[in-house]
């Protein structure tokens, strides 16, 4: 029981804290690198673009604002400025963890092996290669999820005022639940739990969750911190599902 009481008090911020400490963990640092080498080159290199043509997007984003709305440039300006790295920042970030998925997914069962003392029956280099089909469909499934939504929510930056006024602030609240949901999936899907289950059982944290995806979310926008962010993530998240999730999917107890 204290232990269980003890697992409720913590929240997102709790397990993103932990992720950065798990990364260093000996035995796991191996894990850590591949994830971190992708990261680095896509997100990083996609960065250095994105300030670069920085200074010719806001002129014409601003230009969309109607005259009588001018007076509020001052609040538009760093609001569309935020957008766009908010949009960038989620779909390079996205682009990565489709790259990296496996080795992620290796990082995940490594981690989890480590925290409980119980390793997964089938891990290692010879399973990934027999789920590697697997891990794709289900980063379909998770992009299936995500573009309908994106689009809605893009289309809102269209409506003079009201779009970039609203429209970041839902961005931001979606990129954090589609984090959290792009990086508990590893785990769960490692103990092949359904995407539509692994999303039922984050809805009963909703809180957690959205706070732990909005630290990776804002993190991802700071230039250098922003590269070691996949690894972290992964193992915040891990540490996650063995807390809260990993006995109520019938894989085990808590640690």
């Amino acid at each position: 029981m204290a232990n269980e009481n003890r697992v409720a008090a913590y929240n997102g911020v709790h397990y993103f804290s932990a992720g950065w400490k798990l990364i260093r963990l000996p035995g796991i640092r191996r894990f850590v690198i591949i994830p971190l080498l992708i990261n680095i080159l896509l997100l990083g290199g996609a960065f250095v673009w994105l300030f670069h043509e920085l200074g010719n997007w806001i002129p014409t984003m601003m230009s969309w604002v109607p005259g009588w709305l001018q007076w509020l440039s001052y609040i538009l300006w760093p609001l569309t400025v935020i957008s766009i790295i908010l949009v960038f920042s989620y779909f390079f970030s996205t682009l990565a963890n489709w790259v990296a998925a496996p080795f992620c997914g290796i990082l995940a069962e490594q981690l989890e092996g480590r925290l409980t003392g119980q390793p997964l029956p089938d891990s290692g280099w010879a399973a990934l290669v027999k789920d590697f089909p697997r891990i794709m469909k289900r980063e379909w499934q998770k992009l299936a999820y995500y573009l309908p939504r994106a689009i809605g929510l893009l289309l809102l930056y269209f409506i003079p005022g009201f779009g970039q006024t609203v429209a970041p602030v839902l961005w931001f609240l979606f990129s954090a639940w589609m984090l959290a949901i792009q990086y508990c999936d590893y785990p769960f899907d490692n103990h092949k739990v359904s995407f539509q289950r692994m999303r039922q059982a984050l809805r009963q944290h909703r809180s957690a969750n959205l706070q732990f995806g909005a630290l990776v979310s804002l993190f991802t926008m700071i230039p250098l911190l922003n590269l070691m962010i996949m690894p972290v993530a992964v193992c915040g998240a891990t540490a996650m599902w063995v807390d809260r999730y990993r006995a109520q999917s019938g894989s085990g107890h808590p640690h």
